[in-house]
């Protein structure tokens, strides 16, 4: 029987408490709390479009604002996502997905090189999501990037409404990183000239 790839990793300081345990090859069940409701429905359907299993629990000082807990929650999913991958030995690499919901339209494109970047195209109509201010989602995105070391573009092809334009924005990435991550056996070591992500 192969061995899951998954990771637990914690962050703790001032600002926030944070606790990520990640399985890749997982069923898409999920268990998330971060004080953000909005953000724990986002990532219950990222980890449901990724056949990921995830169990997060966050605290953050979020009486100031949402930034430290957006941020710091990319950080430590990102770490937590690149500990699971391991060597990246036989994995596809790259990802994309074109994600509709309703009137809105999402493209996502990845690859898993090792060398961090966020390329990052979305004007969201409104400048409150659930209270917070939506540009947080660029901070988060930012974060998970640097730790995880994932090259990304996200951009948004057709606007709409806020809570529509973040879910085509989660499952895409969802589904981008669900095919980037997929074993495939005609690759021998790793999928670069280099030999190394």
């Amino acid at each position: 029987m192969e061995m899951l790839r998954s990771a637990s990793v914690s962050r703790k300081t001032r600002e926030t408490d944070i606790n990520v345990t990640l399985v890749i090859d997982g069923s898409g069940k999920s268990s998330v709390s971060t004080g953000v409701p909005f953000l724990d429905h986002m990532l219950e359907l990222w980890a449901r479009h990724g056949f990921f299993d995830l169990e997060i629990k966050a605290q953050g000082d979020l009486q100031v604002d949402g930034h430290h807990t957006f941020e710091d929650l990319g950080l430590v999913l990102g770490e937590a996502f690149l500990k699971a991958l391991g060597d990246k030995v036989g994995i596809r690499r790259y990802g994309q997905c074109l994600s509709p919901m309703d009137e809105t339209l999402a493209m996502i494109a990845l690859d898993l090189s090792g060398r961090p970047g966020l390329y990052y195209d979305v004007c969201p109509p409104a400048e409150l999501v659930a209270g917070f201010d939506a540009r947080l989602f660029h901070e988060f995105f930012q974060a998970f990037c640097v730790k995880c070391g994932l090259n990304l573009h996200i951009r948004q092809i057709a606007a709409g409404e806020n809570h529509h334009l973040f879910e085509a924005v989660f499952k895409g990435l969802a589904r981008a990183l669900d095919a980037a991550t997929q074993i495939d056996p005609r690759i021998n070591g790793v999928l670069s000239t280099k030999g190394s992500l």
